[in-house]
Formats: structure tokens, C-alpha cells, sequence
């Protein structure tokens, strides 16, 4: 089996792929305070409770957006399964065209864009990223990869409003009742849902326009089923697709 590791500014998201068939799945918090001694203690009991044996794991991969945490989960890696995972890099086969790839790419949505057009080989793809960051990615049918767009993420939205003014409470972002909110969850959860519902349509529409195509829409991310129904123009919804196409570069190389 495969240990596909995401390193994200907030979790670290370790799955197993069995082939193609996803097995499982634990999210740990990104803390880089934390030792490599205990990261390494946590993964080893989550894998151990999880009824998985060392001797069961034949490869690994890591996407990290986070570089001082990069080498700490690399090496217990190696320690846990006796491996040497593969490190997503701009150098790796992701079935993309590599020219096209911007140097400032993150592996995190390279990874997305190497599954979506694995996926959907024959339009133009984008996909909706709803994480720490807000990430808008495409890639057109030819796999060449046309740009990204980057925005704070909803939860970031969120506690910036809450560590920034004095009279705003932290709120917990679901769907809201109304646009105009009579009381100030509602209002943030109004402004913060469909804001950002209008943001992503917006930018999906202004690509639309500018290659002259239309797209097909993938979201995915924490809150990618939270925000779905307010976005009529999403064609799927997948909260895995970043860690299938881990899955996928792993294949390739």
C-alpha cells in the first residue's frame, strides 16, 4: 500500500491507497514547535490503531507547503515503514506539461491539477481549493497549466474578523439563513459564505471568458461540501481529490 502525506499550513492529512481504492484516512495539526520525536510517536499510534502494519506500507509521497516540516515527516517515514518517500516537486512526472508549470507552483495544487486532468482529460479544469488558502487552479486539455489564483481562506476570513475586532465573536461557518443578518453570526456567516460563493463564481466565469472555453469545476478542501450549494457552477465535489493525485504522481514515477 501507498502513505500519501499532505503537509498543509494547518494539517498534516496522511491517507492510504491501496492501488486506486482509498483505504483510510488522519488529519494531525501542522505544529512546527513539535519535535520529530513526537510527530513521530503520533503517527505511530495512528497507524497502529488503525490496524496497520509496517510490513503492510511499499511506498510513500509527500506534498508540503510547509518546508520546515518537510524533512521532520520524510524521516519518520523512514522510520515507520523503511522507506524513502517520494517528494513532490516541479522535477517529479505529474502528467502535466512541465514548461507550463509556474516556478512558485505549490505541490499541494499541482497535485490537484495533475488529478484533474487525469480525470477529465478532454476540457479545461479548474479546481477549487478550499483550505487554509483559497486556491483557484486550471489546466487546460492539453495538461498545460494556466495559472492560479489565491485568496484567504474562509476559516483565515473568519479569524482575522475575530482577532481583529473587538465586538465580532468567532463563528462557526454553515450555511446562512439570509444575506442580511439580524445578529452578528449571521451577518459574518452571510457575508463570509456568500462573498465567497460570488468570489469563486466570478473567477470562473472571468477564466471562462478569457480562454474562451468552458470549464469544468472540481472543488475540493475542509469546507468544499459546506459551500457546494451556493455554488450552482461546481461539477463535482471531492474532498480526497488533492491526495488521489498523490496518489496518481506516485504512480507516475
Amino acid at each position: 500500500m501507498l502513505v500519501a502525506c499532505d503537509i498543509g499550513n494547518t494539517n498534516i492529512v496522511m491517507a492510504l491507497f491501496d492501488g486506486e481504492r482509498f483505504v483510510d484516512s488522519w488529519r494531525v495539526y501542522t505544529d512546527a514547535k513539535k519535535t520529530s520525536d513526537e510527530y513521530f510517536v503520533i503517527f505511530n499510534a495512528l497507524f497502529r490503531e488503525g490496524g496497520i502494519r509496517h510490513d503492510m506500507i511499499d511506498k510513500a509521497i509527500i506534498s508540503s507547503v510547509v518546508p520546515n516540516m518537510t524533512r521532520s515527516v520524510e524521516k519518520n517515514i523512514q522510520r515507520l515503514f523503511g522507506i524513502r518517500p517520494l517528494v513532490v516537486s516541479h522535477s517529479v512526472n505529474t502528467g502535466l506539461v512541465r514548461s507550463s508549470i509556474p516556478g512558485e507552483l505549490g505541490t499541494d495544487i499541482l497535485s490537484n491539477l495533475a488529478y484533474a486532468h487525469y480525470s477529465v482529460p478532454d476540457k479545461a479544469v479548474m479546481v477549487v481549493d478550499f483550505g487554509t488558502a483559497l486556491t483557484l487552479s486550471a489546466v487546460n486539455s492539453k495538461g498545460e497549466v494556466l495559472g492560479c489564483s489565491i485568496a484567504p481562506g474562509l476559516v483565515t476570513a473568519v479569524n482575522a474578523l475575530f482577532g481583529s475586532t473587538a465586538q465580532l465573536p468567532q463563528v462557526e461557518l454553515k450555511m446562512p439563513e439570509t444575506p442580511m443578518g439580524r445578529d452578528s453570526q449571521e451577518s459574518i456567516r452571510g457575508g463570509i459564505m456568500l462573498g465567497y460563493a460570488g468570489l469563486v463564481d466570478s473567477i470562473i466565469r472571468r477564466t471562462e471568458a478569457e480562454i474562451g472555453e468552458k470549464l469544468y469545476v472540481i472543488a475540493t478542501g475542509g469546507l468544499s461540501k459546506t459551500i457546494s450549494p451556493l455554488i450552482p457552477r461546481l461539477d463535482s465535489v471531492d474532498g480526497l481529490h488533492t491526495l488521489k493525485g498523490l496518489n496518481l504522481i506516485a504512480s507516475l514515477n
